[in-house]
């Protein structure tokens, strides 16, 4: 639906600018792309006549502010955080954070859009009970997910906030992307900063990836699952599997796992109701990768629609878990191998190479499935280790290693 209006006030103002954070990521070509650039010029015009004087600089701002009430940078201090830090501002040398321009609007009543320079944006509202340098940032850095730049503890907020608008669209609040409750295999030592840092950079990376198909609901179910499991009798079946998953409308992001965030993978979904499986590779082996992604399609197909809002993440080296894991286990364990062909083939018993194979042949797998799932059962991970596809699975994502 278009929203083309012509802009006469700032309610109309207000309600075009949130039609394009909403439109924002539109593919070039779609009518949405057009939709954005007529919004974005009318939004341009209006705002060249709403906002006709341009604004003074933050730093001669605050200058006029300190002339008018004879202070000096040690009256800053307070609202700043030091001596040293007031003479860097005024200087240039560093930027002011989201929690200065709060102080400085709120003590010494300089307006907002004069310190943030947008004459069209408020400033947003502070989280009670969130500490945004509690983001791994460093290590967000390291990983390339976001911008390496000096003082990132102090600009948290700004860079958090940035990955929320490109994850869940920027009017949203960050609210956790999980909840430590029974939906999920969640360890106890997980960090849940890290934790909703790695859900973000998931559904930021997914909203940027361009998928080939649609997806329609109900479409993943046991039969699918099987379908897509054969893609692992092939060498680069896992890079088969994404390209599956994206012909019917599914991302695969691959992202490295953050620190104290124990985890193998999650089951999520876009703000515009795309389904979204993330996987860190923390095991890089076959079996688990085929596992790991059939349970986390289970949970697409059994427990997420679009009126759910849910995002189960899981540690599979957990056995724990509430019926919904359970049944994302079962579905996972019938599409790879169904359970009368499991008990039929008496593998359990007689865990022999001549077994694995012949087992995997006749389901059209990976053998890496049979012998892991054989591992798994019996409790026994030092058995068949030759053959769980050691080393197998990263090799096929470029973008694990970058």
């Amino acid at each position: 639906m278009s929203f083309y209006k012509a802009i006469q006030n700032d309610t109309d103002h207000a309600a075009a600018k949130a039609r394009i954070e909403f439109l924002i990521n539109a593919m070039p070509g779609a009518p949405e792309a057009n939709e954005l650039d007529v919004l974005s010029t009318l939004v341009e015009a209006y705002e060249k006549i709403r906002f006709p004087l341009d604004l003074p600089s933050p730093v001669d701002a605050i200058k006029f502010r300190m002339e008018q009430g004879g202070l000096k940078q040690r009256d800053l201090a307070p609202y700043i955080g030091s001596s040293a830090k007031v003479s860097e501002i005024l200087s240039g040398k560093r930027q002011l954070t989201l929690k200065m321009i709060r102080a400085l609007n709120e003590h010494l009543g300089i307006p907002a859009e004069v310190l943030i320079k947008d004459p069209a944006r408020k400033l947003p509202p502070q989280i009670e009970g969130m500490e945004w340098a509690s983001f791994p940032l460093t290590a967000m850095v390291n990983l390339g997910w976001i911008e390496k730049g000096r003082h990132i503890k102090e600009h948290a907020e700004e860079i958090v906030r940035e990955l929320i608008g490109r994850a869940v669209g920027t009017n949203a609040l960050p609210q956790p992307h999980y909840r430590k409750n029974d939906q999920n295999r969640i360890n106890a030592k997980t960090d849940p900063y890290a934790l909703q840092a790695w859900c973000l950079h998931v559904l930021a990376t997914a909203r940027s990836t361009r998928l080939e198909g649609g997806y329609v609901q109900g479409v993943v179910n046991i039969a699918f699952m099987t379908d897509l499991a054969k893609l692992s009798a092939f060498q680069d079946g896992p890079r088969l599997a994404k390209e599956y998953l994206s012909r019917y409308g599914i991302a695969l992001v691959i992202a490295k796992h953050l620190p104290k965030t124990h985890l193998d993978g999650a089951a999520m979904e876009t703000i515009e109701g795309g389904p979204v499986i993330g996987m860190t590779l923390r095991y890089d082996r076959l079996d688990n990768f085929w596992f790991c992604l059939m349970h986390e399609l289970a949970h697409i197909g059994r427990h997420i629609d679009s009126s759910s809002n849910q995002i189960f993440v899981d540690d599979l080296t957990l056995q724990d878990g509430n019926d919904k894991e359970k049944e994302a286990d079962e579905w996972a364990e019938e599409a790879l191998i169904p359970k009368a062909v499991w008990k039929q083939s008496g593998i359990e018993q007689d865990a022999s190479q001549l077994l694995v194979m012949e087992l995997a042949r006749r389901m059209k797998i990976a053998p890496a499935i049979v012998a892991g799932r054989v591992r798994h059962k019996r409790g026994n991970y030092r058995l068949l280790s030759k053959h769980v596809g050691n080393g197998e699975v990263r090799k096929h994502f470029p973008e694990y290693e970058g």
